[in-house]
C-alpha cells in the first residue's frame, strides 16, 4: 500500500579517516531532511531544495536522492510511482567530505522504503548504498549512525553484486572530532582520478597496521594508535595536494593537542581527532591555519555518537 507521504532525516559522514580507506566512516551531526508526497501530475517527478542544496541546478529526475528512491524501488521489485515530489533541505556541505552524496541516496532509499512499504529495512539500504557508491564507508554510518566498519564479503561481478558485513565501531567517550571545512570543492571522481593504480609492497603493510590501529584506538582512545592511524600512506599523499595548506593544518591541530589529522573523506574538509577538552583549541588553529590560505573555514565538533537514518 502506498503511503500518502514520508519523511526521514539523515546525518553526514565522515569516511577514511586516515588508515580506514574505503572501510571506516563515522556519522556526522549535520542532517538531510526530505519528505516525498504523492501529486496528481501524471509521470511528473519535481523537487524543492533548501539550505545547501538549493544552488544545485540539475533536474529532480537527475538528483541522487530520486536515484536512491528508483535503486530502492528496482530492489523491491515494485514499479516507481508517477507524480512525484520531494522536498529535501540540507545542511550537509555539498562535495567536502562529509557524504552528502551518500546522505542524498540513502534518504531516497530510506523514503521509498517508507512510502511504499518496501520493508528493505536500514541494512539493506546500507547495502544497496554501498553498492551504487563501490564503497560502504559513508553508507554505513549515514544509515547506522556512530562509527562503523563495512567489509565486503564477496568481489562484485557481472552476474552478482557485493554484499557488505557492517559492524559498529565504540567510540572511546573522551574523543572530539573537530572538523574545518573550507569553501573549496572536490569532487568524488576528482579524488579517484589522483590515486595511483597499485602502490608499493611496503606502503601496502604499513597501510594494513594502520587501519587496524585506527579500529582499535577509537574504541580504546590510544593517542600513540590514532596519531599513527591518521597518517595515512594509502590515499591521503596523494589527494593532499587537493587541499591547499594541509600540512599546516595538520600541524597546527597537533600543535593545540589533536592526536593527528588528515582528510574528512577525500576532501576539501579536514578532521583532527583529540580530547573534548581540547576541541576548541583545536578548531581555532585549524582555521587559523586555512586562513594563512586565503581560506575561511567552517569548524564543526562531534562528540560521542551521531544517530543514523530517522524515519518521521
Amino acid at each position: 500500500m502506498i503511503a500518502p507521504h514520508a519523511t526521514v532525516h539523515v546525518p553526514a559522514s565522515t569516511s577514511n579517516l586516515g588508515g580506514g580507506f574505503d572501510c571506516v566512516g563515522m556519522a556526522v551531526d549535520r542532517w538531510l531532511t526530505a519528505s516525498v508526497s504523492r501529486t496528481n501530475a501524471p509521470d511528473a517527478v519535481t523537487m524543492t531544495r533548501a539550505g545547501s542544496l538549493a544552488s544545485l541546478h540539475c533536474s529532480a529526475s537527475e538528483d541522487l536522492l530520486y536515484e536512491g528512491f528508483v535503486a530502492a524501488c528496482a530492489r523491491a521489485s515494485v514499479r516507481v510511482p508517477d507524480g512525484l515530489h520531494f522536498d529535501v533541505t540540507s545542511t550537509i556541505p555539498v562535495a567536502r567530505g562529509l557524504g552528502s552524496s551518500a546522505a542524498a541516496l540513502v534518504a531516497g532509499a530510506a523514503l521509498a522504503d517508507a512510502l511504499l512499504d518496501l520493508q528493505i529495512g536500514v541494512a539493506g539500504i546500507a547495502t544497496l548504498i554501498s553498492q551504487i557508491e563501490g564503497h560502504p564507508d559513508n553508507a554505513a554510518p549515514a544509515a547506522f549512525g556512530g562509527a562503523m566498519l563495512g567489509v565486503a564479503r564477496n568481489d562484485a561481478t557481472a552476474t552478482s553484486a557485493c554484499t557488505y558485513a557492517f559492524s559498529a565501531i565504540p567510540t572511546h567517550a573522551t574523543l572530539a572530532f573537530v572538523f574545518a571545512i573550507p569553501p573549496l570543492e572536490v569532487t568524488t571522481a576528482a579524488a579517484r582520478a589522483v590515486l595511483p593504480r597499485s602502490v608499493p609492497f611496503t606502503d601496502a603493510v604499513i597501510a594494513v597496521q594502520r587501519s587496524a590501529a585506527l579500529v582499535h584506538g577509537l574504541t580504546t582512545g590510544d593517542p600513540d594508535l590514532l596519531t599513527r592511524a591518521l597518517d595515512d600512506v594509502l590515499h591521503v599523499p596523494y589527494r593532499m595536494t587537493l587541499v591547499p595548506g594541509y600540512e599546516d593544518v595538520v600541524a597546527a591541530a597537533q600543535a593545540a593537542g589533536a592526536f593527528g589529522g588528515t582528510l574528512s573523506g577525500s576532501g576539501s574538509a579536514m578532521v583532527a581527532i583529540g580530547r573534548a577538552a581540547d576541541a576548541h583549541a583545536i578548531a581555532r588553529a585549524m582555521t587559523g591555519a586555512f586562513a594563512l590560505h586565503g581560506l575561511a573555514a567552517d569548524t564543526l565538533v562531534t562528540v560521542g555518537q551521531t544517530a543514523g537514518l530517522r524515519y518521521s
